[in-house]
Parts: structure tokens; sequence; C-alpha cells
């Protein structure tokens, strides 16, 4: 009984010690914590931003003052440049394309990394061969109309048939010469399809006026139109094809888009005076959760006049819509000088925003051998990062090169969730890594950490409101010491 009673003893006091020495050895290890405050800083990145209107239709608006080496770097959050013209200005003559008046500014924006769009545009309230004048000597049917009055036989405007068999062959040949030049370009941001009703909106208020089972087929023929020959870009079509101010829930045009994979634009932010400041918030609330909704206010100055402007139902509109892309409408230094506050708020909620909470990892490691790191995450934006996003953790040396590249790719920013201001849901996880796991050759010594988000190949691809950023993406967060294995 008494040996028995000793054996026990003997076990249990070496089980406690066991523990004990694996708890102090966990505690021994010296963890870096690093809890980073959010830079507030404007943050240009894929699927979100501010949209630069050099041509708004009028090719004088609003890009012609500016010089050709100016892409707005100066305007905080500006992503993209958004080209909007009449098709006659493309295609003058039947197959011949002045597409210099595409490239050329959007070579200016792709030489500093950013993106552009398109509309191409059949109708205009200011031109009347916003189609080619050679598509109706072909045959294409159509009206003459005055704007706001209607069909007139002395209007001074055209509009097409949107269906006529010639209108549509002419229109497919041009829209298949865009799609060889543009489709699944990385560099195009979205298209719109705006090739059916005034401005490219769907309307047809001002001019050949459509009832809604009219107007929801003709959008189809269009849409269908433009996945053809763009089916690897992001395609968006205006909320107006269900009526600029139809708020049933009957929207059978939008809900096709939205089975199509096409998202949604709002053209008509802040055109009229509150209560009619926008009408389908609700509308989006179909499209933000998978596909990001792209907002367009009135031209700046006649919103003022109008006294439909204001910033604080600006920022609003950005949160009803959770917007992920917000427009330059109007002469880019004038809106920025007078709404910079405003701004300056869009910007901290626009699209998405990934905040590093908390990171936690060893001070100091063995090569080759298992570490953890344990990092917080939050999306602070009005929008899901629908762009893959991984984090990973570089190591640099002192002359800034690349001694390890640590990917979680288990863990995608797509999965944080979106939040009302400043309360937004932190996610955690918990790595396990290695530095210098048979190659590459790895010296013991001290180096920089950095944390990034990007590609599951470790590409930094998404900018983080952190300091310390080394020019790639990369943001600098601490040191880390590596030892030689014993």
């Amino acid at each position: 009984m008494k040996k028995i009673s000793l054996l026990f003893l003997l076990t249990l006091v070496w089980g406690i010690s066991s523990s004990f020495a694996e708890d102090t050895k966990e505690n021994a290890q010296e963890m870096v914590i690093v809890q980073p405050t959010d830079t507030g800083e404007p943050l240009v990145n894929p699927g979100m931003g501010w949209t630069m209107h050099f041509y708004s239709n009028i090719p004088a608006n609003y890009g012609s003052k500016l010089e050709p080496s100016d892409s707005l770097e100066w305007f905080p959050g500006c992503s993209t440049v958004y080209l909007r013209l009449p098709w006659a200005y493309i295609e003058p003559e039947e197959g011949k394309f002045n597409w210099a008046i595409v490239d050329t500014p959007a070579q200016r924006w792709i030489a500093k990394g950013k993106k552009i769009a398109f509309r191409f545009t059949c109708c205009e309230s200011w031109l009347r061969w916003a189609m080619p004048e050679w598509v109706q000597k072909a045959g294409a049917k159509g009206f003459n109309y005055n704007f706001g009055q209607g069909v007139s036989d002395d209007g001074k405007l055209w509009v097409p048939v949107y269906d006529d068999p010639v209108f549509l062959e002419k229109l497919e040949h041009f829209l298949a010469a865009a799609g060889k030049r543009y489709n699944g370009n990385p560099d195009v941001e979205f298209i719109d399809v705006g090739t059916f009703g005034m401005w490219g909106e769907g309307h047809t208020f001002g001019d050949n006026r459509l009832s809604q089972e009219e107007t929801d087929k003709m959008s189809k023929i269009h849409l269908d139109l433009h996945k053809k020959y763009f089916p690897d870009t992001l395609l968006c079509i205006s909320d107006d094809i269900s009526g600029p101010e139809n708020r049933e829930d009957d929207w059978q045009g939008i809900k096709y888009a939205l089975s199509q994979g096409v998202t949604l634009r709002d053209d008509s932010i802040l055109v009229q005076a509150p209560p009619k400041s926008w009408f389908h918030a609700e509308m989006a609330d179909m499209f933000w959760r998978t596909l990001p909704v792209i907002l367009e206010h009135e031209h700046y100055g006649g919103s003022v006049i109008k006294k439909a402007w204001s910033g604080d139902l600006l920022i609003k509109s950005v949160e009803d819509y959770h917007a992920s892309f917000m427009s330059i409408h109007w002469w880019p230094e004038i809106l920025l000088k007078e709404n910079q506050e405003t701004i300056e708020k869009i910007n901290r909620r626009i699209g998405y925003r990934l905040q590093l909470r908390e990171l936690r990892y060893p001070k100091q490691v063995t090569i080759a051998q298992p570490f953890t790191v344990d990092w917080s995450w939050a999306n602070a934006g009005v929008a899901p990062c629908y762009h893959d996003g991984f984090p990973a953790l570089t190591l640099k040396d002192n002359k800034n090169g690349v001694v390890s590249v640590l990917v979680e790719d288990t863990f995608d920013m797509k999965s944080l969730p979106v939040a009302p201001p400043d309360a937004a849901e932190v996610k955690s996880v918990k790595s396990e890594f290695r530095v210098g796991l048979v190659a590459p050759t790895t010296a013991p010594g001290i180096y920089d950490v950095y944390v990034s988000v990007g590609r599951s190949d470790g590409t930094p691809q998404i900018a983080l409101p952190l300091p310390d950023n080394d020019g790639q993406r990369r943001y600098k967060i601490g040191q880390i010491e590596l030892t030689a294995e014993k």
C-alpha cells in the first residue's frame, strides 16, 4: 500500500513539474504586441474610390482643364478616370475608330497605377447624333425629338429605335471592337451598359416615351450585348431603367441585371432637393453584399443652384447604398476646395477599409522551427472587400531584401463583415509559420517585420491605413530576431 502511494505521489509531482516547465517556456518567449491605430488617410484600392468624370458626355466636362500630367494625385482617394462618350465620337465612320479619344486620358491614369471606366451612349439631350449619323443612313429607324417635349417632326435631336435590327447590327459590331480592346483588361475597373436611353441611363422621358415593359425589354437586349463582348469585365447598369422614382419591388430589369452579375449604379444622388435626394437605396440592398455599388452625384454646380447639395447627405448616400465608388462630377479643384471635410469623411468609409487591430508574434524564433502569430482584423468600410485579400508577414534585411514571406492563406478579408461607423466586428486568426525551412538560406540576425494584404502568393495589393509603407504596400510594424538551429 505504501509503495503504491509513493508511486502515485512521484507521478503527480512529475506531471506538475512538466506542466510548469511548459508554462515557463511559453511565458519565457517574449512576444511583440502591436496595436496600430488607423492613420485616417484616404486609400486608393482595387474596386473602390472616387471616379473622375474626365468626359461627362460633353468632352469639355471635366478633364479639359487638366494638364496632361495631372491624374488627380492631389484629390484624396481618387482611383479611377471615368470616360463617358457618345458612340459617334469613337466610330465617326463605319469601321474607322477614334480610340485615341479614350486611350489618351486612360494612359495618363494607368501610368499612375490607377484604373479606367467607360460608358458609350447612343442618345443625348445636347447632341443630335450621339448614335453615329451613318447608322441612320444605313437604314436604322428612329425619331426626331425635342428634349423634355418628346417626338416631333421638327425635333432637333435624334433617338434610335433601340431594338431596330439595323441599329443593333451596327451597335454589335462596335461593341465587338470595343470588347476586343478592353474585355478582361486589368486596368478597366468597370463598364456601364450605357447604349440604351437618354445619357445611357435608360431614360425615355425626354424622347420616345416607352412603357416599363418595353423599357425592361430594351435594357435586357443591351445588357446581353454587353455581356457577350465584355464577359470578363465588371458591368453596371443604371437604376433608372426601372423608373427614376420607382420605389416598388417589381424592378424586373434590375433583377435581371443582378441575375447576370451586372452591378448597380445610381446617377441621381442630390439631383433633387430633400426629401428627394435619392430613391433606390433599397434597390442597392440587393447588390452590395456581392457586387460593388457605384454612385454618381449631380453636377455639383447644378446641385448647389437647385439647393439639392448637402455634404451630410452625400455622406449618408454612401452609407445607405454601401457604396464602393463615388463620382467627381464637377471641376475637381472646386469640388475638393468646397467639400474637403465631406470628402475626408467619405474616404474613411467608402468601399472597404481593412484595419489591423492587433498582431502578436515572438520577439525571437529559431530558423526552421514553428512559431505562432496571432492577428486580429476588421473592416471599417461600408462594403465588403470583394477582392481576395490574404494577410502576410514579410521579413526584410537592412538592405530592403526579402528574407521570408509568410502568408495566412486560410483567412480571406472577404470574410470580414460590414458594420455601422465605429462598430466594425473584429475577427482573429492564429497562424503557424516557419522561416527558412529547407530553403532559401537564412542567416541568423535581426530583421524588420512588415505586414501586407494581397494575393495568396504574398504579393501586396491592398493599401492599409498604416504608417511606414515601403512603397509596395507593405507596412513596417516591428522587428524579429532569427536564431540558428541548435
